[in-house]
């Protein structure tokens, strides 16, 4: 048998490392970045379009009794922006090394309507599908490539080329898919960006483990979060929760919990479906 003298505790450990999160101001990202303090991530931005960020770097610094996290309020589709937070926080903390892009949007609504008053076909808007498709499938490919392109051009700055076990894991991208990619009534673009996730992990994976960065794949199920309130209650005790095992939306915490356990496990590779027993009905 080879054995190699390996520091495997390196790859299961967030402590001390340096993070992004996108979509930080509410729900699972809110709630990855509070986690991540819970392990001593040293430093985090927490980005998001909303000008609540502020807020709640502010209260998950207060928590921590530390300065981990920093605001930063854009559109995660501007690619200009996307740098200037990579570089202040690399100024700031050091190198990225964990990347969570968490921001997504829904705009809801059946691929072909008929009207009942004209009888004529009213089909899905492209100004939808592709507005989709850049917050939930572009921008998180392109942040998820910005950490790892950085990490590239680090190592070839120190003479390193192909990546080997014995140096540890040089990071990890967990993207945020959802069991909707399995297809879902109502969700043809949200619905084909989460499933667009899981070809783009896995071709990153490929690629960037030459550089020794992993990426994988979370599919949450219904999830407690503003964009499955935003459903309405009726909506969600009479479409979701009886097609549910556990009988309940999932919190949160939960999904924070299991994205740390992908970033820091260095044996998981793949999706990891967390989708509490949910099955679509026919």
């Amino acid at each position: 048998m080879l054995h190699r003298n390996i520091d495997r505790r390196q790859p299961m450990e967030l402590a001390d490392k340096v993070a992004v999160i996108t979509g930080g101001a509410s729900g699972i990202g809110r709630a990855l970045a509070a986690a991540m303090a819970r392990r001593g991530v040293k430093g985090l931005a927490l980005v998001d379009q909303s000008e609540a960020v502020e807020d709640v770097a502010a209260k998950l610094n207060a928590e921590a009794g530390r300065v981990f996290a920093i605001p930063f309020q854009g559109n995660t589709t501007d690619e200009r922006f996307r740098a200037s937070v990579f570089d202040a926080i690399t100024q700031k903390f050091g190198r990225v090394t964990l990347c969570v892009p968490a921001a997504g949007i829904t705009r809801d609504d059946l691929a072909v309507r008929v009207d009942k008053n004209t009888g004529r076909a009213r089909i899905y808007p492209v100004e939808q599908f592709k507005l989709v498709v850049d917050v939930n499938l572009i921008a998180p490919v392109y942040w998820a490539l910005e950490m790892i392109g950085r990490i590239a051009e680090d190592r070839a700055a120190r003479g390193l080329k192909r990546w080997t076990p014995e140096e540890g894991m040089q990071g990890s991208v967990v993207f945020i898919g959802s069991i909707s990619s399995q297809g879902n009534r109502g969700q043809i673009s949200y619905a084909s960006t989460k499933a667009g996730l899981e070809g783009a992990a896995a071709t990153i994976m490929k690629e960037a483990m030459f550089y020794g960065v992993r990426c994988s794949v979370i599919h949450p199920g219904f999830t407690d979060t503003p964009m499955v309130r935003a459903l309405g209650q009726d909506y969600v005790a009479k479409n979701i929760l009886p097609f549910t095992q556990l009988g309940r939306l999932i919190q949160p915490e939960e999904i924070a919990d299991a994205i740390c356990f992908m970033l820091a496990n260095a044996a998981v590779s793949g999706e990891l479906w967390v989708d509490a027993g949910w099955h679509a009905p026919a």
